[in-house]
Protein backbone atom coordinates (compact mmCIF):
# COMPACT_ATOMS: atom_id res chain seq x y z
CA UNK A 1 0.00 0.00 0.00
CA UNK A 2 2.85 2.33 0.81
CA UNK A 3 4.52 1.95 -2.48
CA UNK A 4 1.19 2.70 -4.17
CA UNK A 5 0.83 5.77 -1.97
CA UNK A 6 4.42 6.78 -2.82
CA UNK A 7 3.64 6.39 -6.49
CA UNK A 8 0.59 8.55 -6.14
CA UNK A 9 2.50 11.24 -4.28
CA UNK A 10 5.25 11.11 -6.95
CA UNK A 11 2.62 11.48 -9.63
CA UNK A 12 1.08 14.41 -7.84
CA UNK A 13 4.45 16.12 -7.46
CA UNK A 14 5.27 15.44 -11.14
CA UNK A 15 1.95 16.83 -12.22
CA UNK A 16 2.42 19.94 -10.08
CA UNK A 17 5.94 20.45 -11.46
CA UNK A 18 4.70 20.02 -14.98
CA UNK A 19 1.87 22.51 -14.39
CA UNK A 20 4.26 25.08 -12.98
CA UNK A 21 6.61 24.60 -15.96
CA UNK A 22 3.75 24.97 -18.46
CA UNK A 23 2.42 28.04 -16.68
CA UNK A 24 5.84 29.68 -16.72
CA UNK A 25 6.14 29.03 -20.47
CA UNK A 26 2.69 30.45 -21.03
CA UNK A 27 3.49 33.54 -19.00
CA UNK A 28 6.68 34.07 -20.98
CA UNK A 29 4.75 33.72 -24.24
CA UNK A 30 2.07 36.16 -23.12
CA UNK A 31 4.74 38.67 -22.14
CA UNK A 32 6.32 38.36 -25.59
CA UNK A 33 2.90 38.76 -27.27
CA UNK A 34 2.15 41.76 -25.08
CA UNK A 35 5.45 43.38 -25.99
CA UNK A 36 4.80 42.75 -29.71
CA UNK A 37 1.29 44.21 -29.37
CA UNK A 38 2.65 47.29 -27.66
CA UNK A 39 5.25 47.76 -30.38
CA UNK A 40 2.56 47.43 -33.07
CA UNK A 41 0.39 49.89 -31.16
CA UNK A 42 3.25 52.38 -31.02
CA UNK A 43 3.86 51.92 -34.79
CA UNK A 44 0.13 52.41 -35.47
CA UNK A 45 0.07 55.58 -33.38
CA UNK A 46 3.10 56.88 -35.28
CA UNK A 47 1.42 56.03 -38.64
CA UNK A 48 -1.77 57.74 -37.49
CA UNK A 49 0.20 60.80 -36.54
CA UNK A 50 1.91 60.82 -39.95
CA UNK A 51 -1.40 60.40 -41.83
CA UNK A 52 -3.00 63.09 -39.68
CA UNK A 53 -0.15 65.42 -40.55
CA UNK A 54 -0.51 64.62 -44.24
CA UNK A 55 -4.28 65.17 -44.04
CA UNK A 56 -3.78 68.52 -42.41
CA UNK A 57 -1.29 69.45 -45.14
CA UNK A 58 -3.76 68.35 -47.87
CA UNK A 59 -6.55 70.34 -46.22
CA UNK A 60 -4.33 73.38 -46.09
CA UNK A 61 -3.37 73.00 -49.79
CA UNK A 62 -7.03 72.46 -50.77
CA UNK A 63 -8.08 75.57 -48.85
CA UNK A 64 -5.37 77.59 -50.63
CA UNK A 65 -6.46 76.23 -54.06
CA UNK A 66 -10.11 76.89 -53.26
CA UNK A 67 -9.22 80.45 -52.27
CA UNK A 68 -7.30 81.02 -55.53
CA UNK A 69 -10.13 79.48 -57.63
CA UNK A 70 -12.62 81.67 -55.82
CA UNK A 71 -10.56 84.77 -56.55
CA UNK A 72 -10.14 83.71 -60.24
CA UNK A 73 -13.89 83.10 -60.71
CA UNK A 74 -14.67 86.44 -59.11
CA UNK A 75 -12.25 88.13 -61.55
CA UNK A 76 -13.87 86.30 -64.51
CA UNK A 77 -17.33 87.26 -63.30
CA UNK A 78 -16.26 90.90 -63.05
CA UNK A 79 -14.75 90.78 -66.57
CA UNK A 80 -17.90 89.16 -67.98
CA UNK A 81 -20.04 91.75 -66.23
CA UNK A 82 -17.93 94.55 -67.71
CA UNK A 83 -18.12 92.93 -71.18
CA UNK A 84 -21.91 92.56 -71.01
CA UNK A 85 -22.18 96.07 -69.74
CA UNK A 86 -20.12 97.32 -72.71
CA UNK A 87 -22.24 95.34 -75.19
CA UNK A 88 -25.41 96.68 -73.63
CA UNK A 89 -24.13 100.23 -73.80
CA UNK A 90 -23.08 99.68 -77.44
CA UNK A 91 -26.54 98.28 -78.34
CA UNK A 92 -28.19 101.22 -76.57
CA UNK A 93 -25.96 103.63 -78.51
CA UNK A 94 -26.79 101.90 -81.79
CA UNK A 95 -30.53 102.09 -81.10
CA UNK A 96 -30.19 105.72 -80.17
CA UNK A 97 -28.23 106.39 -83.39
CA UNK A 98 -30.82 104.49 -85.44
CA UNK A 99 -33.63 106.45 -83.82
CA UNK A 100 -31.77 109.67 -84.50
CA UNK A 101 -31.26 108.65 -88.16
CA UNK A 102 -34.94 107.75 -88.53
CA UNK A 103 -35.94 111.01 -86.94
CA UNK A 104 -33.64 112.84 -89.37
CA UNK A 105 -35.15 110.99 -92.39
CA UNK A 106 -38.65 111.68 -91.11
CA UNK A 107 -37.84 115.39 -90.89
CA UNK A 108 -36.40 115.30 -94.42
CA UNK A 109 -39.51 113.52 -95.74
CA UNK A 110 -41.71 116.04 -93.93
CA UNK A 111 -39.72 118.83 -95.55
CA UNK A 112 -40.05 117.23 -98.98
CA UNK A 113 -43.78 116.67 -98.45
CA UNK A 114 -44.18 120.31 -97.55
CA UNK A 115 -42.29 121.28 -100.68
CA UNK A 116 -44.44 118.84 -102.72
CA UNK A 117 -47.63 120.29 -101.28
CA UNK A 118 -46.47 123.72 -102.27
CA UNK A 119 -45.66 122.49 -105.77
CA UNK A 120 -49.06 120.76 -106.00
CA UNK A 121 -50.81 123.96 -105.01
CA UNK A 122 -48.91 125.87 -107.68
CA UNK A 123 -49.69 123.13 -110.27
CA UNK A 124 -53.34 123.20 -109.27
CA UNK A 125 -53.51 126.92 -109.90
CA UNK A 126 -51.81 126.37 -113.27
CA UNK A 127 -54.24 123.54 -114.14
CA UNK A 128 -57.22 125.65 -113.23
CA UNK A 129 -55.95 128.35 -115.55
CA UNK A 130 -55.35 125.84 -118.36
CA UNK A 131 -58.77 124.23 -117.80
CA UNK A 132 -60.40 127.60 -118.23
CA UNK A 133 -58.48 128.16 -121.48
CA UNK A 134 -59.46 124.68 -122.73
CA UNK A 135 -63.12 125.32 -122.03
CA UNK A 136 -62.96 128.48 -124.07
CA UNK A 137 -61.16 126.66 -126.93
CA UNK A 138 -63.68 123.75 -126.76
CA UNK A 139 -66.56 126.16 -127.12
CA UNK A 140 -64.87 127.81 -130.10
CA UNK A 141 -64.17 124.38 -131.68
CA UNK A 142 -67.76 123.25 -131.16
CA UNK A 143 -69.01 126.32 -132.96
CA UNK A 144 -66.65 125.66 -135.88
CA UNK A 145 -67.63 121.96 -136.03
CA UNK A 146 -71.28 122.93 -136.32
CA UNK A 147 -70.36 125.27 -139.15
CA UNK A 148 -68.40 122.50 -140.93
CA UNK A 149 -71.29 120.04 -140.46
CA UNK A 150 -73.74 122.50 -141.97
CA UNK A 151 -71.42 123.09 -144.93
CA UNK A 152 -71.00 119.30 -145.38
CA UNK A 153 -74.79 118.76 -145.41
CA UNK A 154 -75.18 121.50 -147.99
CA UNK A 155 -72.48 119.94 -150.19
CA UNK A 156 -74.05 116.45 -149.90
CA UNK A 157 -77.48 117.86 -150.86
CA UNK A 158 -75.89 119.65 -153.79
CA UNK A 159 -74.12 116.44 -154.94
CA UNK A 160 -77.34 114.41 -154.62
CA UNK A 161 -79.13 116.95 -156.82
CA UNK A 162 -76.35 116.89 -159.41
CA UNK A 163 -75.94 113.04 -159.52
CA UNK A 164 -79.58 112.10 -159.02
CA UNK A 165 -78.57 109.48 -156.38
CA UNK A 166 -79.04 109.37 -152.63
CA UNK A 167 -76.05 109.04 -150.30
CA UNK A 168 -76.78 105.34 -149.54
CA UNK A 169 -77.15 104.46 -153.23
CA UNK A 170 -73.89 106.22 -154.04
CA UNK A 171 -72.07 104.31 -151.25
CA UNK A 172 -73.37 100.94 -152.54
CA UNK A 173 -72.39 101.74 -156.12
CA UNK A 174 -68.93 102.96 -155.05
CA UNK A 175 -68.27 99.85 -152.90
CA UNK A 176 -69.26 97.53 -155.76
CA UNK A 177 -67.00 99.36 -158.20
CA UNK A 178 -64.06 99.40 -155.79
CA UNK A 179 -64.50 95.69 -154.91
CA UNK A 180 -64.42 94.60 -158.56
CA UNK A 181 -61.43 96.80 -159.20
CA UNK A 182 -59.55 95.43 -156.14
CA UNK A 183 -60.29 91.80 -157.13
CA UNK A 184 -59.04 92.42 -160.64
CA UNK A 185 -55.89 94.11 -159.38
CA UNK A 186 -55.33 91.29 -156.87
CA UNK A 187 -55.57 88.63 -159.59
CA UNK A 188 -53.22 90.60 -161.83
CA UNK A 189 -50.79 90.98 -158.94
CA UNK A 190 -50.96 87.25 -158.21
CA UNK A 191 -50.20 86.47 -161.85
CA UNK A 192 -47.28 88.91 -161.79
CA UNK A 193 -45.95 87.27 -158.61
CA UNK A 194 -46.26 83.79 -160.15
CA UNK A 195 -44.49 84.95 -163.32
CA UNK A 196 -41.72 86.48 -161.24
CA UNK A 197 -41.45 83.26 -159.21
CA UNK A 198 -41.05 81.28 -162.46
CA UNK A 199 -38.29 83.63 -163.54
CA UNK A 200 -36.61 83.06 -160.14
CA UNK A 201 -37.13 79.29 -160.24
CA UNK A 202 -33.64 78.45 -159.03
CA UNK A 203 -34.01 80.54 -155.89
CA UNK A 204 -37.41 79.05 -155.17
CA UNK A 205 -36.06 75.54 -155.76
CA UNK A 206 -33.35 76.13 -153.14
CA UNK A 207 -35.99 77.23 -150.63
CA UNK A 208 -38.12 74.18 -151.42
CA UNK A 209 -35.13 71.87 -150.91
CA UNK A 210 -34.45 73.50 -147.53
CA UNK A 211 -38.10 73.07 -146.51
CA UNK A 212 -38.01 69.45 -147.64
CA UNK A 213 -34.91 68.81 -145.54
CA UNK A 214 -36.65 70.35 -142.53
CA UNK A 215 -39.75 68.21 -143.03
CA UNK A 216 -38.14 64.81 -143.61
CA UNK A 217 -34.91 65.14 -141.61
CA UNK A 218 -36.22 63.37 -138.49
CA UNK A 219 -37.46 60.28 -140.32
CA UNK A 220 -34.16 59.93 -142.17
CA UNK A 221 -32.24 60.18 -138.89
CA UNK A 222 -34.23 57.24 -137.55
CA UNK A 223 -33.54 55.20 -140.69
CA UNK A 224 -29.82 55.98 -140.91
CA UNK A 225 -28.68 56.15 -137.27
CA UNK A 226 -29.47 52.67 -135.91
CA UNK A 227 -28.53 49.03 -136.56
CA UNK A 228 -30.08 45.92 -135.03
CA UNK A 229 -27.80 43.16 -133.66
CA UNK A 230 -29.56 39.82 -133.38
CA UNK A 231 -28.82 37.40 -130.50
CA UNK A 232 -29.28 33.67 -130.16
CA UNK A 233 -30.96 34.08 -126.76
CA UNK A 234 -31.67 36.77 -124.20
CA UNK A 235 -29.10 35.36 -121.73
CA UNK A 236 -26.34 36.99 -123.78
CA UNK A 237 -27.75 40.44 -122.90
CA UNK A 238 -26.66 40.04 -119.28
CA UNK A 239 -23.14 39.08 -120.33
CA UNK A 240 -22.95 42.08 -122.68
CA UNK A 241 -24.06 44.40 -119.86
CA UNK A 242 -21.57 42.85 -117.39
CA UNK A 243 -21.25 43.33 -113.67
CA UNK A 244 -22.63 46.78 -112.77
CA UNK A 245 -22.66 47.64 -116.49
CA UNK A 246 -18.87 47.67 -116.94
CA UNK A 247 -18.90 45.65 -120.21
CA UNK A 248 -21.47 47.81 -121.99
CA UNK A 249 -19.69 50.97 -120.85
CA UNK A 250 -16.40 49.62 -122.19
CA UNK A 251 -17.99 48.80 -125.58
CA UNK A 252 -19.59 52.26 -125.85
CA UNK A 253 -16.34 53.99 -124.89
CA UNK A 254 -14.26 51.97 -127.34
CA UNK A 255 -16.61 52.24 -130.35
CA UNK A 256 -18.38 55.57 -129.77
CA UNK A 257 -21.73 53.83 -130.34
CA UNK A 258 -24.69 53.92 -127.96
CA UNK A 259 -26.04 50.44 -127.17
CA UNK A 260 -29.75 50.22 -126.36
CA UNK A 261 -30.84 47.04 -124.57
CA UNK A 262 -34.58 46.80 -123.89
CA UNK A 263 -37.30 44.16 -123.74
CA UNK A 264 -37.07 43.38 -127.48
CA UNK A 265 -36.50 39.59 -127.62
CA UNK A 266 -33.14 38.38 -128.99
CA UNK A 267 -32.05 41.79 -130.30
CA UNK A 268 -30.19 44.92 -129.22
CA UNK A 269 -29.98 48.28 -131.01
CA UNK A 270 -26.76 50.09 -131.97
CA UNK A 271 -27.32 53.84 -132.33
CA UNK A 272 -24.79 56.21 -133.96
CA UNK A 273 -24.77 58.68 -136.86
CA UNK A 274 -21.44 57.32 -138.13
CA UNK A 275 -22.18 54.10 -140.08
CA UNK A 276 -18.54 52.97 -139.91
CA UNK A 277 -18.61 53.09 -136.11
CA UNK A 278 -21.87 51.13 -136.12
CA UNK A 279 -20.29 48.48 -138.34
CA UNK A 280 -17.22 48.27 -136.06
CA UNK A 281 -19.53 47.86 -133.03
CA UNK A 282 -21.62 45.21 -134.82
CA UNK A 283 -18.63 43.10 -135.88
CA UNK A 284 -16.98 43.50 -132.46
CA UNK A 285 -20.12 42.32 -130.68
CA UNK A 286 -20.39 39.37 -133.07
CA UNK A 287 -16.80 38.31 -132.27
CA UNK A 288 -17.26 38.79 -128.52
CA UNK A 289 -20.52 36.82 -128.41
CA UNK A 290 -19.08 34.03 -130.58
CA UNK A 291 -15.89 33.81 -128.51
CA UNK A 292 -17.77 34.00 -125.18
CA UNK A 293 -15.05 35.98 -123.38
CA UNK A 294 -16.57 39.38 -122.64
CA UNK A 295 -14.65 41.68 -120.32
CA UNK A 296 -13.18 45.21 -120.66
CA UNK A 297 -9.67 44.07 -121.63
CA UNK A 298 -10.98 41.64 -124.26
CA UNK A 299 -13.42 44.29 -125.56
CA UNK A 300 -10.64 46.82 -126.21
CA UNK A 301 -8.56 44.18 -127.98
CA UNK A 302 -11.43 43.04 -130.25
CA UNK A 303 -12.53 46.62 -131.08
CA UNK A 304 -8.95 47.56 -132.04
CA UNK A 305 -8.65 44.51 -134.33
CA UNK A 306 -12.07 45.14 -135.88
CA UNK A 307 -11.29 48.82 -136.48
CA UNK A 308 -8.07 47.87 -138.27
CA UNK A 309 -9.96 45.28 -140.34
CA UNK A 310 -12.64 47.81 -141.34
CA UNK A 311 -10.03 50.40 -142.31
CA UNK A 312 -8.25 47.83 -144.51
CA UNK A 313 -11.58 46.77 -146.00
CA UNK A 314 -12.49 50.42 -146.77
CA UNK A 315 -9.24 50.91 -148.67
CA UNK A 316 -9.76 47.62 -150.51
CA UNK A 317 -13.32 48.55 -151.50
CA UNK A 318 -12.19 51.98 -152.74
CA UNK A 319 -9.42 50.48 -154.88
CA UNK A 320 -11.71 47.76 -156.30
CA UNK A 321 -14.40 50.33 -157.19
CA UNK A 322 -11.90 52.56 -158.98
CA UNK A 323 -10.49 49.57 -160.92
CA UNK A 324 -13.99 48.32 -161.89
CA UNK A 325 -14.88 51.75 -163.29
CA UNK A 326 -11.54 52.21 -165.04
CA UNK A 327 -10.60 55.23 -162.93
CA UNK A 328 -6.90 55.64 -162.21
CA UNK A 329 -4.73 58.02 -160.23
CA UNK A 330 -7.13 58.70 -157.37
CA UNK A 331 -5.57 60.21 -154.27
CA UNK A 332 -5.33 57.64 -151.40
CA UNK A 333 -7.57 59.83 -149.25
CA UNK A 334 -10.24 59.87 -151.98
CA UNK A 335 -9.94 56.07 -152.24
CA UNK A 336 -10.67 55.82 -148.49
CA UNK A 337 -13.64 58.18 -148.85
CA UNK A 338 -15.04 56.07 -151.73
CA UNK A 339 -14.66 52.95 -149.57
CA UNK A 340 -16.54 54.60 -146.68
CA UNK A 341 -19.52 55.09 -149.00
CA UNK A 342 -20.32 51.40 -148.63
CA UNK A 343 -21.45 52.06 -145.06
CA UNK A 344 -23.64 55.07 -145.88
CA UNK A 345 -27.17 55.07 -147.31
CA UNK A 346 -29.56 57.76 -148.53
CA UNK A 347 -33.31 57.05 -148.43
CA UNK A 348 -32.42 53.36 -148.17
CA UNK A 349 -30.17 53.50 -151.27
CA UNK A 350 -26.56 52.44 -150.66
CA UNK A 351 -24.34 55.43 -151.38
CA UNK A 352 -21.52 53.46 -153.02
CA UNK A 353 -23.94 51.61 -155.31
CA UNK A 354 -25.65 54.92 -156.13
CA UNK A 355 -22.29 56.54 -156.97
CA UNK A 356 -21.34 53.60 -159.23
CA UNK A 357 -24.66 53.94 -161.06
CA UNK A 358 -24.17 57.69 -161.47
CA UNK A 359 -20.66 57.07 -162.82
CA UNK A 360 -21.92 54.57 -165.43
CA UNK A 361 -24.86 56.77 -166.47
CA UNK A 362 -22.69 59.91 -166.66
CA UNK A 363 -20.07 58.07 -168.73
CA UNK A 364 -22.73 56.81 -171.14
CA UNK A 365 -24.31 60.27 -171.53
CA UNK A 366 -20.91 61.88 -172.07
CA UNK A 367 -20.05 59.33 -174.77
CA UNK A 368 -23.36 59.96 -176.57
CA UNK A 369 -22.71 63.73 -176.48
CA UNK A 370 -19.12 63.46 -177.63
CA UNK A 371 -17.62 64.55 -174.32
CA UNK A 372 -14.88 62.96 -172.22
CA UNK A 373 -16.48 59.84 -170.62
CA UNK A 374 -13.55 59.30 -168.22
CA UNK A 375 -14.03 62.75 -166.66
CA UNK A 376 -17.77 62.15 -166.45
CA UNK A 377 -17.27 58.76 -164.75
CA UNK A 378 -14.77 60.23 -162.31
CA UNK A 379 -17.11 63.11 -161.43
CA UNK A 380 -20.06 60.72 -161.09
CA UNK A 381 -18.18 58.46 -158.69
CA UNK A 382 -17.01 61.39 -156.54
CA UNK A 383 -20.15 63.57 -156.68
CA UNK A 384 -21.37 62.51 -153.18
CA UNK A 385 -18.04 62.21 -151.32
CA UNK A 386 -19.14 65.13 -149.12
CA UNK A 387 -21.74 62.85 -147.51
CA UNK A 388 -19.12 60.78 -145.64
CA UNK A 389 -17.08 63.24 -143.55
CA UNK A 390 -15.16 61.86 -140.58
CA UNK A 391 -15.92 65.09 -138.70
CA UNK A 392 -19.05 67.23 -138.70
CA UNK A 393 -19.11 70.11 -141.23
CA UNK A 394 -21.51 73.02 -141.67
CA UNK A 395 -21.07 73.06 -145.45
CA UNK A 396 -23.55 71.33 -147.83
CA UNK A 397 -22.22 67.96 -148.96
CA UNK A 398 -21.79 69.19 -152.56
CA UNK A 399 -19.60 72.14 -151.57
CA UNK A 400 -17.65 70.00 -149.07
CA UNK A 401 -17.05 67.38 -151.76
CA UNK A 402 -15.89 70.08 -154.17
CA UNK A 403 -13.40 71.35 -151.59
CA UNK A 404 -12.03 67.84 -151.04
CA UNK A 405 -11.71 67.21 -154.78
CA UNK A 406 -9.83 70.48 -155.24
CA UNK A 407 -7.64 69.74 -152.22
CA UNK A 408 -6.64 66.32 -153.59
CA UNK A 409 -5.77 67.60 -157.06
CA UNK A 410 -8.84 66.72 -159.15
CA UNK A 411 -9.56 68.39 -162.52
CA UNK A 412 -11.40 71.79 -162.27
CA UNK A 413 -14.32 70.41 -164.32
CA UNK A 414 -14.70 67.54 -161.85
CA UNK A 415 -14.53 69.97 -158.92
CA UNK A 416 -17.28 72.10 -160.50
CA UNK A 417 -19.44 69.07 -161.29
CA UNK A 418 -19.25 67.87 -157.66
CA UNK A 419 -19.93 71.29 -156.12
CA UNK A 420 -22.72 72.24 -158.57
CA UNK A 421 -24.74 69.02 -158.79
CA UNK A 422 -27.33 70.51 -156.38
CA UNK A 423 -27.03 74.07 -157.83
CA UNK A 424 -25.09 75.45 -154.84
CA UNK A 425 -22.76 77.13 -157.31
CA UNK A 426 -22.98 77.97 -161.02
CA UNK A 427 -22.13 75.25 -163.52
CA UNK A 428 -19.11 76.13 -165.68
CA UNK A 429 -18.69 72.96 -167.78
CA UNK A 430 -20.87 70.49 -169.69
CA UNK A 431 -19.83 67.68 -167.33
CA UNK A 432 -21.71 69.35 -164.44
CA UNK A 433 -25.29 69.05 -165.86
CA UNK A 434 -24.51 65.49 -166.99
CA UNK A 435 -23.59 64.50 -163.42
CA UNK A 436 -26.69 66.26 -162.11
CA UNK A 437 -28.91 64.39 -164.60
CA UNK A 438 -27.24 61.04 -163.81
CA UNK A 439 -27.73 61.67 -160.07
CA UNK A 440 -31.44 62.38 -160.59
CA UNK A 441 -31.88 59.28 -162.80
CA UNK A 442 -30.19 56.98 -160.27
CA UNK A 443 -32.21 58.33 -157.36
CA UNK A 444 -35.55 58.43 -159.19
CA UNK A 445 -35.61 54.93 -160.68
CA UNK A 446 -38.33 52.65 -159.24
CA UNK A 447 -37.12 50.77 -156.17
CA UNK A 448 -33.97 52.82 -155.72
CA UNK A 449 -35.05 54.62 -152.58
CA UNK A 450 -37.27 53.53 -149.73
CA UNK A 451 -40.42 55.28 -148.63
CA UNK A 452 -42.92 54.07 -146.03
CA UNK A 453 -46.13 53.04 -147.83
CA UNK A 454 -48.44 54.13 -145.01
CA UNK A 455 -46.91 57.60 -144.89
CA UNK A 456 -47.11 57.85 -148.68
CA UNK A 457 -50.83 56.96 -148.79
CA UNK A 458 -51.56 59.27 -145.86
CA UNK A 459 -49.86 62.19 -147.61
CA UNK A 460 -51.90 61.63 -150.79
CA UNK A 461 -55.15 61.56 -148.80
CA UNK A 462 -54.18 64.72 -146.90
CA UNK A 463 -53.49 66.50 -150.20
CA UNK A 464 -56.91 65.57 -151.57
CA UNK A 465 -58.67 66.47 -148.30
CA UNK A 466 -56.96 69.87 -148.24
CA UNK A 467 -58.29 70.68 -151.69
CA UNK A 468 -61.80 69.39 -150.93
CA UNK A 469 -62.04 71.66 -147.87
CA UNK A 470 -62.49 74.73 -150.13
CA UNK A 471 -65.93 75.87 -151.28
CA UNK A 472 -66.67 75.12 -154.93
CA UNK A 473 -64.25 72.16 -155.24
CA UNK A 474 -65.98 69.11 -156.71
CA UNK A 475 -63.17 66.54 -156.94
CA UNK A 476 -59.44 66.33 -156.17
CA UNK A 477 -56.82 63.83 -157.36
CA UNK A 478 -53.23 63.52 -156.10
CA UNK A 479 -51.08 62.15 -158.96
CA UNK A 480 -47.39 61.84 -159.88
CA UNK A 481 -46.57 60.28 -156.48
CA UNK A 482 -48.05 63.27 -154.69
CA UNK A 483 -46.09 65.85 -156.69
CA UNK A 484 -49.18 67.16 -158.49
CA UNK A 485 -52.72 67.87 -157.32
CA UNK A 486 -55.53 68.08 -159.89
CA UNK A 487 -58.56 69.99 -158.57
CA UNK A 488 -61.95 69.87 -160.38
CA UNK A 489 -64.28 72.79 -159.55
CA UNK A 490 -67.98 73.39 -160.16
CA UNK A 491 -68.21 75.60 -163.23
CA UNK A 492 -71.45 77.22 -162.04
CA UNK A 493 -70.07 78.24 -158.63
CA UNK A 494 -66.48 79.10 -159.60
CA UNK A 495 -65.54 81.50 -162.39
CA UNK A 496 -62.11 81.87 -164.03
CA UNK A 497 -60.90 84.51 -161.57
CA UNK A 498 -62.02 82.41 -158.62
CA UNK A 499 -60.21 79.37 -160.11
CA UNK A 500 -56.89 81.25 -160.05
CA UNK A 501 -57.58 82.42 -156.51
CA UNK A 502 -58.36 78.82 -155.43
CA UNK A 503 -55.07 77.59 -156.87
CA UNK A 504 -53.19 80.16 -154.79
CA UNK A 505 -55.16 79.46 -151.59
CA UNK A 506 -54.77 75.66 -151.85
CA UNK A 507 -51.01 76.03 -152.45
CA UNK A 508 -50.67 78.34 -149.45
CA UNK A 509 -52.56 75.93 -147.17
CA UNK A 510 -50.42 72.97 -148.27
CA UNK A 511 -47.22 74.92 -147.56
CA UNK A 512 -48.39 76.01 -144.10
CA UNK A 513 -50.06 72.84 -142.83
CA UNK A 514 -48.55 69.79 -144.55
CA UNK A 515 -45.27 67.88 -144.53
CA UNK A 516 -44.07 66.84 -148.00
CA UNK A 517 -40.81 66.34 -149.91
CA UNK A 518 -39.97 68.47 -152.94
CA UNK A 519 -42.75 70.59 -154.44
CA UNK A 520 -46.44 70.06 -155.23
CA UNK A 521 -48.02 71.49 -158.38
CA UNK A 522 -51.67 72.52 -157.88
CA UNK A 523 -53.77 72.59 -161.07
CA UNK A 524 -57.34 73.91 -160.84
CA UNK A 525 -59.51 72.73 -163.75
CA UNK A 526 -62.80 74.50 -164.61
CA UNK A 527 -64.89 73.06 -167.41
CA UNK A 528 -67.04 75.49 -169.42
CA UNK A 529 -70.38 73.91 -170.32
CA UNK A 530 -72.98 75.22 -172.75
CA UNK A 531 -76.28 73.38 -172.17
CA UNK A 532 -79.46 73.83 -174.17
CA UNK A 533 -82.61 71.69 -174.40
CA UNK A 534 -84.57 71.09 -177.59
CA UNK A 535 -88.30 70.88 -177.05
Amino acid sequence: MEWIFGILIGLAIGIAAAYMLIKRKADNKNEILLQESQEKLRETEQLIAIKKSEAENLIAVAEKEAESIKKEKMLQAKERFLELKGQHEQAVNQRENALAEKEKRAKEKEHKLNEGLGELKRNKRTLDTERTDLEEKRNILQIRLEEVSQNHRKQVELLEKISGLSQQEAEVQLKSTLLDEVKSKAQNQIREIVDEAELNAKEQARKIVIQSIQRIGTEQAIDNAVSVFNLENDDVKGRIIGREGRNIRAIEAATGVEIIIDDTPEAIVLSCFDPVRREVARLSLHRLVTDGRIHPGRIEEVVAKTTKQIEDEIISIGKKTAIDLGIHGLNPELIKIVGRMKYRSSYGQNLLQHSREVAHIAGTLASELGLNPKLAKRAGLLHDIGKVPEQESELPHALLGGQWAEKYGEHPEIVNAIAAHHDEIEMTSLISPIVQIADAISGARPGARRQVVEAYIKRLKELESTALSFDGVDKAFAIQAGRELRVMVDCERVDDNRAGELSYLITDKIQNEMTYPGQVRVTVIRETRAVSIAK
